[in-house]
């Protein structure tokens, strides 16, 4: 492991504002490799943003430590038909300004994730039309069937009415655009803690909110979340014990860390698969050599970068085994109902990859631009570097284009890129998640808003479509499975792993572990350091 500077810890312990291991028995001091990108709720749909601003705002339904749906906001909830549900409200719930939760909140949360600024609209809008029907209760209209509702109430956080409107925070921060907004520097939800102060990319505070309705299981009283880009510097800020909870501890380092005093690591999967997309939409291929026509439109040239991806390589040399290369984008295995032949990947064949190559036009390769996060997935920089030099071996030239997330989710959400990686995750494992945001046509509502390389395959768009409506199981799998087939048929994005996420906490830290990433800081436990 690369040794930080003493300089490096020095600024990890003014940015912490800490002195010692010792110093605040309850204060959860943790990090990871990049920053929360807004306190909008709505704004962008991207997991840590979610994790954390989860503490503070909640859903209507939750999850518990297996991700199994439970009560939240809702107590309680029924179909009452096969377009209508039903939720009953949490009485005597208070945001964090003291005023008190009820159905206009609801109803207001709902329709402001719903506006075109909204980076969860696709998930807002499948719940169909929110109605007040009295103080504690709210009812859903739908258009559609709807085949995971309870888990798309899962996805929408709950805003005040009140406090949006007084505050001018009743439109959705438009992210991409580089808007700015009250509420994306500032939050009032319901939750187990309360923001205190945000320094974005340096720190933000928050502490234990007293008058939260629920049952805390931990005893962290105050959170500093300090954003540390350095892998060593992380690592080496929880060895001094600087820090007590690190995220995404490098799978370089892990195996030191399982063997360091006063450290311990909890592994576990994650449900986020690791891909690549590719513009498949404009007629001339932005940042290339390719002038008049795009070559990612061709299935050819396609499957030739597929197949010169030499994924088992990926997973021993950099992930050092922490990744499961998969042939499938979904985040789970059970997006594909475990179906072997959906995942299974097409075989790393780099003579394969130049005669598609030729067939295609393009003997001798051509150059373009592999856009790419440095702070986002575990190695993500290192992984596209390594695409890069794997692609020069079939004549590509690749320029890869790091940068943090900030600024990498907003070139993508304007469809700037020619290439991208990815990540897709969270807590649903359903294939609807990546279907509808993925895999269908940009269009109206949401749908197809996370397809950044705009594919337009009106085969798969039908099946998707169809598939996230249809009420009968049986129908629908086959909907489901007929889609990605198509989909891996025409190799519209390569799938590289789904990624294992090891957290490394001190000794003294009880964490519980979830498949989706997400820390649940009210289940935290920092005993007395020994």
């Amino acid at each position: 492991m690369k040794r930080a500077s003493s300089a490096a810890l020095t600024a990890v312990a003014l940015a912490l504002g800490l002195c010692s291991a010792g110093t605040y028995a309850q204060t959860l001091r943790w990090a990871s490799q990049g920053d929360l990108q807004t306190l909008d709720p709505y704004s962008r749909n991207e997991s840590l943003t979610n994790s954390i601003n989860g503490q503070v705002y909640e859903t209507l339904t939750g999850r518990d430590k297996q991700l199994a749906i439970v009560p939240m906001l809702a107590t309680e909830w029924q179909q009452t038909g096969p377009l209508q549900w039903r939720f009953k409200l949490r009485p005597n719930v208070k945001f964090h300004d003291g005023t008190p939760f009820t159905a206009d909140d609801v109803v207001f949360s709902f329709k402001r994730a719903q506006q075109p600024s909204s980076d969860i609209k696709v998930y807002a809008n499948a719940m169909g039309e929110p109605k007040k029907i009295d103080n504690l209760t709210v009812e859903f209209n739908l258009k559609d069937v709807d085949p995971i509702f309870l888990q798309h109430a899962n996805s929408v956080f709950i805003m005040s009415k009140a406090w949006a409107e007084k505050n001018n925070a009743t439109k959705t921060q438009d992210f991409n655009a580089g808007e700015q907004s009250y509420a994306a520097m500032n939050a009032n939800g319901t939750g187990p803690f309360m923001v205190v102060s945000r320094q974005p990319d340096v720190k933000t505070v928050y502490k234990r909110n007293p008058n939260w309705w629920g049952k805390f299981d931990g005893n962290v009283q105050d959170v500093v979340y300090t954003p540390i880009k350095s892998n060593s510097t992380r690592v080496a800020a929880l060895i001094s014990g600087e820090l007590d909870f690190v995220l995404d501890p490098p799978p370089t380092d892990t195996p030191r860390l399982r063997n360091t005093p006063g450290v311990k690591v909890i592994d576990g999967p994650e449900n986020r698969i690791i891909f690549i997309g590719m513009d498949q939409g404009r007629d001339e291929l932005l940042y290339s050599s390719v002038k008049g026509k795009n070559p990612f439109k061709d299935q050819r040239v396609r499957q030739a970068l597929y197949q010169a991806v030499d994924e088992d390589s990926i997973k021993t040399k950099l992930m050092r085994g922490q990744a499961a290369p998969t042939g499938a984008t979904m985040v789970s295995p059970m997006g594909t109902y475990n179906d072997p032949a959906l995942e299974k990947r097409l075989p790393f064949d780099p003579e394969a990859s130049k005669k598609l190559l030729a067939s295609a036009g393009y003997p001798d390769g051509f150059e373009f631009t592999l856009d790419c996060p440095n702070d986002r997935y575990v190695n993500d920089e290192e992984i596209c570097k390594t695409l890069a030099s794997m692609w020069s071996k079939i004549g590509m030239k690749v320029r890869v284009n790091a940068m943090p997330r900030s600024i990498y989710f907003a070139k993508l959400g304007n469809l700037d890129t020619s290439m991208y990686m990815l990540g897709w995750g969270g807590s649903v494992t359903d294939a609807e998640t990546t279907l509808t945001p993925i895999y269908r046509t940009r269009g109206p509502g949401g749908v197809g808003s996370f397809n950044y390389g705009q594919v337009n395959n009106p085969k798969m768009d039908q099946l998707a479509a169809q598939s996230s409506k249809e009420a009968d199981p049986v129908k629908r799998e086959a909907l489901i499975k007929a889609a990605i087939k198509e989909h891996n048929d025409q190799v519209h994005h390569i799938p590289l792993h789904r990624q294992f996420i090891p957290w490394a906490t001190r000794a003294n830290v009880e964490v519980a572990h979830r498949a989706d990433n997400w820390l649940e800081w009210a289940w935290i436990k920092v005993n007395p350091a020994k």
